[in-house]
């Protein structure tokens, strides 16, 4: 079975933390505040718990390229990798295919999205590339010292030789197709077969330029070939039969002057777990050694690329597997596992250890991050797994406690969508218990379109525009009537956020259960406010305060017109200094003692069910 390799390079980004100060565009935060003063990035694999971690970009989306690589251009990492979110499947023939994609990065850990390759929805790349053949893969580009052009090799299967070249003036696109290539193996079998496949591209130090290749027609053998001077096709010159079958995925590099070939071992299609081996040489067309095992399960996954980034400093040559969903059709939340290859003073390849952190000598980018406006409270993007049953009666909710009050403009839930759910998700806003669980009725409920949620984790905003209060519990409530599918989300056992919890129904939310020390990943928006938008005007209200200015005691007037009232005092910042819960319809009368207040404007806020009044009150 053809196995397509996905490496998804989801960014480790820095947590936002706990942003109740975040109230200007200009406030600014480290945009990973591990790294400060290291001469090394930390790069995670696995949760401190041992679980697939979630890598998300600068705009907290978990990052979606796969069965690609890394490459290093002018000082910048560069991920390739193809787009799973927008639902393409291998093998199902109305999946459409989504494209290919890049992300940039200073440091292998924080990522920026920088869009698609190239328009990958005009008919004649969905016609290529779709579920209805057997797919577009592997994204590799290298650099043409002499062409001074970015050249882009991918694996394709509506044609012969199983491959489309690109070129483009940068390393990001757009990249414009040339003339199909040619290769020396497979050039009589049938158009659209599975002739050639899984590739990787390499230029050796005499700039001159190789692909190694998978030839399916022999049962898996790989082989290497050497490129013309455009690095556009082959040249015929190359070395059959590297391996002797049942393998897949090469990765060319070179160490002190011996060139090494690694490999899937065996190969097996969206398989997790897989081997390594590699082969070494003297030359790039061979004789090659026999292989060499030197992982048995690829940390967890199976075997992608090798990318030789040659720093400022040294050569890092950084192993990449991609973490198979479980051989689902859709590997949109496949991740990955990166490690840098280490040798030994003989020249063989050191056995790769699945840790859950390694370090690369690459300088931390400590770039900072605008803090959005209005934040108030968020989980971070640090440590989360990926998981999906929200369906039929499984609900899912997550606490937190508001840092301010006045209007909750946003919430934004990290979800992505598992198979083809039949309906959308919802998400409800509901006070919270001390124990976390929602109560009552909820307070705001939004329908988010099945359509607009992708396979792929990203955040699902509704804008609920309800007024909040400081200190006050709220709980983040999502839920389905699917019958099909699943909705997703992002879980950290090791509470990242201390001002709630998450809780779990699997009666369709008649009761719900709190799951200790877990945290579901979200965000929250609440707008101050707006003090200067007060009634002065006391004969139009029903609302009378007296003296004002007030020294020690205001006597306030309320005219009720419904059986449940509240009137609340605020300090300029947005702070609660005084409720008063009021039952019953009439005329009511109270005495405020404002004898510790400090001297300054406040607001004075009467609400029934008919209306919100407002007055400003001095305290002299």
């Amino acid at each position: 079975m053809k196995r397509r390799l996905v490496l998804t390079t989801m960014a480790l980004i820095s947590a936002f933390i706990f942003a109740q100060k975040a109230d200007s565009k200009s406030e600014l935060l480290p945009q990973n505040k591990s790294i400060v003063q290291q001469n090394f990035s930390t790069i995670r694999n696995y949760t401190k718990k041992g679980l697939q971690v979630t890598r998300f970009d600068s705009a907290a989306a978990a990052i979606d390229a796969h069965d690609g690589e890394i490459a290093l251009f002018d000082g910048v990492y560069y991920l390739y990798g193809t787009s799973y979110d927008c639902g393409y499947e291998w093998g199902i023939k109305e999946a459409p295919f989504c494209g290919f994609k890049t992300y940039t990065s200073k440091d292998l850990v924080n990522w920026t999205d920088r869009g698609f390759l190239f328009d990958a929805t005009t008919q004649i790349w969905q016609t290529r590339c779709n579920g209805g053949t057997y797919g577009c893969y592997r994204p590799h580009v290298i650099y043409n010292q002499k062409t001074k052009l970015y050249v882009l090799w991918i694996n394709v299967y509506d044609n012969r030789v199983g491959f489309r070249v690109f070129t483009s003036t940068s390393p990001i696109g757009p990249f414009t197709e040339v003339a199909e290539p040619t290769l020396a193996v497979n050039n009589n079998a049938a158009v659209a077969g599975l002739n050639n496949g899984d590739h990787d591209t390499f230029v050796d130090d005499d700039n001159v330029a190789y692909i190694a290749y998978t030839d399916w027609r022999s049962g898996g053998t790989i082989v290497i070939e050497k490129l013309n001077a455009d690095y556009t096709s082959g040249t015929g010159v190359h070395v059959e039969d590297v391996t002797p079958g049942n393998t897949e995925a090469p990765s060319l590099l070179k160490h002190d002057g011996i060139y090494y070939v690694l490999y899937s071992d065996p190969n097996c299609g969206y398989c997790s777990g897989t081997g390594t081996s590699y082969r070494n040489a003297t030359s790039p067309m061979g004789p090659w050694s026999e292989g060499k095992s030197i992982s048995v399960n690829s940390g967890g996954g199976q075997p992608s690329f090798v990318s030789t980034l040659k720093t400022e400093t040294e050569v890092i040559y950084l192993y990449g597997s991609d973490l198979w969903n479980n051989g689902a059709k859709n590997e949109a939340l496949a991740n990955y596992f990166w490690t840098p290859l280490s040798f030994g003073t003989d020249g063989t390849i050191n056995a790769i250890l699945n840790k859950d952190t390694v370090n690369v000598p690459v300088t931390p980018d400590v770039k900072q991050l605008p803090i959005p406006k209005d934040l108030d409270n968020t989980s971070g993007t640090e440590g989360f797994t990926t998981y999906a049953d929200i369906s039929r009666s499984i609900q899912r909710s997550q606490s937190f406690v508001a840092t301010r009050s006045g209007i909750l403009t946003e919430v934004d839930y990290m979800t992505s969508k598992s198979g083809h759910p039949n309906a959308g998700l919802k998400i409800e806003i509901y006070k919270a218990s001390a124990t976390y669980q929602p109560t009552g009725k909820a307070l705001y409920s939004e329908l988010v379109p099945v359509d607009s949620i992708g396979w792929s984790p990203k955040y699902s905003v509704i804008h609920p525009d309800i007024r909040v209060d400081s200190a006050s519990r709220y709980a983040i409530v999502v839920k389905t009537t699917a019958t099909e599918g699943a909705f997703g989300l992002e879980y950290n056992d090791l509470a990242p956020y201390q001002g709630g919890g998450a809780c779990y129904s699997s009666t369709s939310g008649s009761a719900f259960t709190v799951e200790k020390n877990r945290t579901l990943m979200f965000r929250t928006f609440i707008k101050k406010e707006d003090l200067t938008n007060v009634t002065t005007n006391e004969a139009e209200t029903n609302m009378i305060n007296y003296p004002n200015p007030v020294v020690n005691y205001l006597k306030v007037s309320l005219k009720c017109k419904t059986p449940a009232s509240i009137l609340k005092i605020y300090e300029p910042s947005g702070k609660e200094v005084y409720v008063k819960n009021i039952s019953g319809i009439g005329n009511k009368n109270y005495v405020i003692n404002m004898s510790s207040y400090k001297s300054g404007i406040y607001l004075m806020k009467f609400q029934d069910g008919v209306t919100i009044q407002t007055m400003k009150v001095i305290k002299a």
